[in-house]
């Protein structure tokens, strides 16, 4: 007995030196997934924090590292993380608790050691006892509570990574639409420089002219007002470009470092199936989102019944074993010893009678709970239609944006041509040659603009219905 005593004094004394030891991890020191027990595959893995990326970048290389280190991914793929901890968490409720316990009590009066076991049995009384025991219990009937908080866990789960899957989809639509909206701004640039060395060479024919007399001075003057009206476009354009620069930058997660990141990609105009009930069938099927919500919804049907157990009785199964010992005790019996060996075993059964209503009310709350979650999916499924029929109209709208523009092009190509060559012989004015310009530059502007809403509204449907978004084969 003396032997088993000194175990569970070395077990309790292991146990409060780790509490007294451990500290909480702080708040922002970062946990490593290798700290992690139970998790075994991560779903991401962040790569080095502000990385410089050198371009330039293809639109695929663009997206893979957007998936490697964007924040948002890193905090969804904590979240999956936590979720799974949750669900391991439930799991561990139908399995027995073993506790180690210690007491150490000084009374006023001598109490026996142990209470007697027979009439007349000789014991140990001191004033100090001391005692350890080792504890088991286990759940025998729940009314279902631990099972349904397990289901519920691993739906929880399942909707969290579900969710990480649609954060994902979004980011790469996001990635694709900057890069598709920098290679549309750099064909515009390109287009007010054109226009800008059109007009430089424009100036010095009217210079020329002037010179033999068949120009005036005011043509000269509406030529350097265009010039100056082109240069702040083309700083403004700039601006813009490099504004979405470091938007893909953020998206990435980079530093984009003094140079800002560079890409490298055509835009172009392609099909897509746009029938519009397969596509809704499909985004049905695919979109992330929604099965997080179906997930999401069944948890809820599993807090209900969790909720409901509430009203069954519960039974543990429950057991000891330790000792006691008194050393140095005052009044020892003849046959007695100074240390005993306790244990117990037995069901334990609560059965809930009267609560205030406490139990009914936490029913009625999941179902409410419920409820909600069942418009909050009626809500997403009209969303599903809503995205995937505005996602089919832009794209019908920006290729017709892109044809009627790409013909325009031609025709004020064509336009200024001839504005130029009449100016040239005297019978046109600088205005009809400065308007041909400008018709020109809008038409290029509109085409490389619809061109870039084009791709991106194809990314859109994508994302809508839930497909792999970013680079066509």
């Amino acid at each position: 007995m003396k032997t088993l005593g000194r175990i569970l004094i070395c077990i309790l004394l292991m146990a409060t030196i780790g509490c007294a030891v451990r500290r909480p991890a702080k708040p922002y020191r970062l946990i490593g997934p290798s700290s992690m027990a139970r998790v075994t595959t991560p779903v991401s893995q962040p790569v080095e924090a502000n990385k410089v990326v050198h371009g330039p970048l293809t639109l695929e290389q663009s997206i893979e590292i957007a998936l490697a280190n964007n924040p948002d991914i890193g905090a969804g793929t904590w979240a999956v993380h936590a979720a799974r901890a949750q669900r391991d968490e439930a799991a561990g409720q139908r399995w027995p608790s073993l506790l180690a316990t210690g007491s150490a009590t000084r009374h006023l009066d001598n109490q026996r050691l142990v209470p007697a076991r027979g009439p007349g049995e000789p014991g140990t009384f001191s004033d100090d006892i001391f005692g350890g025991d080792l504890l088991v219990k286990m759940p025998v009937f729940t009314g279902g509570r631990i099972t349904s908080n397990i289901r519920a866990a691993e739906l929880l789960q399942q909707a969290v990574e579900h969710r990480l899957v649609r954060i994902r989809k979004e980011l790469v639509f996001n990635v694709s639409s900057v890069f598709y909206a920098i290679l549309g701004q750099r064909r515009v640039i390109e287009s007010l420089v054109f226009s800008r060395k059109v007009l430089e060479e424009h100036r010095n024919r009217v210079i020329d002219l002037m010179a033999v007399k068949k120009a005036a001075r005011v043509d000269l003057l509406r030529v350097e007002v265009r010039l100056a009206d082109l240069q702040q476009k083309l700083i403004r354009e700039k601006n813009l470009l490099a504004i979405q620069h470091r938007l893909l930058g953020n998206l990435l997660g980079v530093e984009s470092g003094s140079t800002p990141i560079e890409v490298k990609g055509e835009l172009r105009l392609r099909e897509i199936e746009e029938n519009l009930n397969a596509n809704i069938g499909m985004a049905y099927a695919a979109r992330a989102d929604y099965q997080a919500a179906l997930a999401g919804l069944a948890a809820q049907a599993e807090r209900v019944d969790t909720a409901f157990a509430g009203h069954w009785p519960t039974a543990w199964l429950g057991g000891s074993y330790g000792g006691r010992w008194a050393p140095g005790s005052s009044l020892k019996q003849s046959g007695a010893d100074d240390s005993e060996d306790v244990g117990r075993v037995g069901i334990t059964v609560d059965i809930p009678i009267f609560e205030g209503g406490r139990t009914d009310a936490r029913v009625r709350e999941e179902r409410s709970k419920l409820a909600a979650a069942r418009e909050y999916l009626r809500k997403l499924e009209l969303k599903i239609r809503f995205d995937v029929e505005t996602a089919l109209l832009s794209i019908s709208a920006n290729r017709e944006r892109v044809r009627a523009t790409e013909k325009a092009i031609e025709q004020a190509k064509e336009s200024l041509r001839i504005e130029q060559q009449k100016y040239a012989l005297g019978k046109g004015s600088i205005t009809d040659v400065l308007d041909a310009q400008s018709a020109l530059l809008d038409a290029q502007t509109s085409y490389y603009r619809a061109l870039a809403d084009y791709n991106t509204s194809i990314g859109e449907l994508r994302l809508a219905v839930g497909e792999r978004i970013g680079v066509e084969k």
